[in-house]
Parts: C-alpha cells; structure tokens; sequence
C-alpha cells in the first residue's frame, strides 16, 4: 500500500510540473500574438515575414542613400592647410597667408594673401590631384598643400 501512495505522490508531482509548464507556454504564446488580429500562430509568423521584407527594402534604401551621399562627400572640402608667413622685410609680422582648401582627391584651390603696407593681393590657383594645375605653385603654396594633406 506504501507503494500505492508513493506512486500517486509522484503523478501528482509530476500533474503540478505539467501544468506550471502548460500555464508558461500559454502566456508565452498570448504574448506572441498580442496585438495581432488573427489569434492565430499563422497571423503572428505572416506578420514577422512581413515586417522582414519590410526591414529588407528600408536596408537596401538607406544602403543605397548611403552610398550616394559617400560619392558626394568626397567633394566635398576635407583637408585644409593654413600657413602664415611675411614675404617683405618691411612689414612687420606674419601678416600673409596662405589657404589650401582640398577634397578627398587632393582636388580644390590655393588662397594666397600677400600683405604689404601699399594694400593686400589675393591669388588664387586650381589644384588637381594635388598639384597646380593652370599656374605653377609657389614652394610656399606647396607646403600649405603639404599641411592639408597631412
């Protein structure tokens, strides 16, 4: 008899594991399909393949904006070189300068402002891969290219 009740302890155990597992499963199910109209696990698995090739063409989206907005961007000025410097002995300071404006190609312009005590010059040269390419550069010029490049 000690046997009996031994075994019917044990269902009962094994009734209780059962049934705390089913009630988990349940509520791990209600929360799958909550806001779902089709309480149905065919509704939830259309829904998430839905969202899925949704989230495919907004990647291919903004893979491709992406891609334009990086070929724009190498236009765009990146390296800048500012080098101060006094060409005339009768002024006093570094009061001309010199700007290079590039792009990610070494591409853009060279700003050269000559101070002197008569007035202030302003000359500007095409750069093209990293060399004049209508005028000849200055060694000052260069190294401001230099300093951009760096």
């Amino acid at each position: 008899m000690t046997f009996y009740w031994v075994v019917l302890a044990i269902a009962f155990l094994w009734i209780l594991i059962l049934t705390y597992q089913f009630f988990k499963l349940k509520n791990h199910y209600n929360t799958l399909i909550s806001g779902v109209n089709k309480r149905t696990l065919e509704g939830v698995l259309t829904g998430i393949v839905k969202d899925l090739q949704d989230a495919k063409k907004n990647i291919a989206n903004l893979s491709t904006r992406y891609d334009t907005m990086e070929k724009d961007s190498l236009l765009h000025i990146q390296k800048i070189g500012l080098l101060r410097f006094n060409p005339f002995k009768d002024t006093g300071g570094d009061q001309s300068f010199i700007v290079a404006l590039l792009d990610a190609k070494d591409t853009g312009v060279v700003i050269t402002a000559l101070y002197s005590r008569s007035g202030t010059r302003w000359y500007a040269k095409k750069v093209v891969s990293g060399k004049g390419a209508d005028h000849n550069l200055s060694d000052d010029e260069k190294e401001a290219l230099k300093l951009a490049q760096k």
